[in-house]
């Protein structure tokens, strides 16, 4: 009975979804699948190379700001040039670049090329949502973009774990198996997905809505995206704190780095596990609400890592912070869509990932200094005070958030793109 009623959620949670939507799916995951450099990195340049960790650290800091950088201008390319450009050039790219990063000997050229290779594999962001936006009903949206998460997560666990298997055979191999990987991601793409990007119709030239007249100045002045684009970024510096401030906690409380690795392993078990079948729970549901509690759940998760002794209660406040990660992903990046006008949604979506993209620059900074100067302990309640604050801010901004299909309707004329129904 229970193998009967898992394998009805399973068809109910990924029926109704176009064909051109698991091409992008698919595009994901192979993508994820070899993404191995960004896991063996720093032991690539620390071991390996023999550069030390202050140097392994600003190459990582170049790699973000390569991400920065390329958010709006991805963006910007999404509506002019197209979703399916876009990401052909984002994808070759990034295989190009990470194919020569594993070349290089000299510690200015790796770092000029880690800042190409954060630069080119941020790009595809803006065209993969805004393309997902297009080819999705808008009833679909949350379903769908939870899916595209899981995906991204199950991708980096069997990477993460490959990883180190890689890393013992040959370094290089890795960074050319990234690479190839990635070109298989762009062949899926110039084979198999048509261009999304709305036309304009008479109805839009009629009402002054077109792509040309929706520029990055449109997006800074629309408030209330702006508001959650600043919300974004708050939750987005907590949500790093699993990545730069917890392990950095554990080692100066006496942990080892194999203690952090099993901490921090819940948080993909869980993802993997939980994202399908809480998002059946969720997708019907009031955003303004999920966000609200998703915050507070990322703050206080967090935060309980004060309290933290033990391995056991470290991968416990995991769970809580993993719980508001599997309900905020998808919701956000719903209500990204849902804010934004169909004939902008590259530069919409390019804000968007700036919030990310900044906030992963500037979290290793802002856990380190605090942590030295004041100790782990306030970086969790200041997790809290974060989470509480950025709660309330989505409290206060979606009142009054206007319904899916007033807000960002699907355009009924694309560029050789298939209908919306399921094939």
């Amino acid at each position: 009975m229970a193998i009967a009623g898992l394998r009805r959620a399973i068809r109910e949670s990924v029926s109704g979804l176009p064909r051109e939507f698991w091409w992008l799916w698919t595009s994901t995951l192979v993508n994820r699948l070899g993404a191995f450099v960004a896991t063996f990195m720093a032991l690539y340049l620390t071991v390996d190379r023999g550069y030390s960790a202050s140097y392994a650290g600003l190459v990582a800091s170049l790699h973000g700001l390569g991400g920065v950088v390329s958010s709006l201008g991805a963006g910007v390319m999404t509506d002019r040039l197209g979703r399916r450009p876009t990401l052909l050039i984002a994808q070759s790219s990034t295989a190009a670049s990470v194919a020569l990063l594993g070349f290089m000997q000299h510690p200015v050229a790796i770092a000029a090329v880690a800042f190409l290779v954060g630069m080119a594999s941020n790009a595809s962001r803006p065209a993969v949502q805004a393309m997902m936006a297009d080819i999705v009903r808008p009833e679909d949206r949350v379903r769908a973009f939870s899916l595209n998460y899981w995906a991204i997560n199950l991708g980096f666990a069997v990477s993460s774990m490959a990883a180190g298997f890689i890393a013992e055979v040959s370094y290089l191999a890795g960074f050319l198996i990234e690479a190839g990987m990635t070109a298989v991601c762009a062949v899926v793409v110039f084979l198999k997905l048509p261009e999304s990007r709305p036309q304009r119709t008479a109805k839009d030239l009629a009402t002054g809505e077109a792509a040309d007249e929706v520029g990055l100045g449109t997006v800074l002045r629309d408030g209330r995206y702006m508001g959650v684009v600043g919300l974004s970024f708050l939750v987005a510096v907590v949500f790093q704190q699993g990545a730069v401030g917890l392990p950095v906690a554990m080692g100066e409380a006496g942990f080892t780095p194999a203690d952090y690795g099993m901490a921090i392993a819940v948080n993909g078990i869980l993802i993997v596990a939980l994202q399908i079948p809480v998002t059946r729970l969720i997708e019907s549901r009031d955003p303004r609400r999920l966000l609200v509690v998703s915050s507070l759940l990322a703050g206080y998760g967090f935060g309980l890592t004060a309290f933290a002794g033990s391995v056991g209660l470290f991968a416990l406040t995991v769970c809580v912070w993993t719980l508001a990660e599997i309900v905020n992903a998808p919701t956000q990046t719903s209500l990204v869509v849902r804010l934004s006008p169909v004939h902008g949604r590259g530069r919409y979506q390019g804000m968007y990932t700036l919030s990310w993209s900044l906030a992963a620059l500037v979290a290793p900074l802002v856990s380190g200094l605090v942590i030295d100067r004041l100790g782990a302990e306030w970086l969790w309640g200041l997790c809290a005070v974060v989470g509480t604050v950025a709660a309330v801010g989505y409290g206060v901004l979606m009142r009054r958030l206007p319904t899916a299909t007033t807000a960002t309707a699907v355009p009924a004329t694309t560029t050789g793109a298939a209908e919306v129904s399921a094939s």
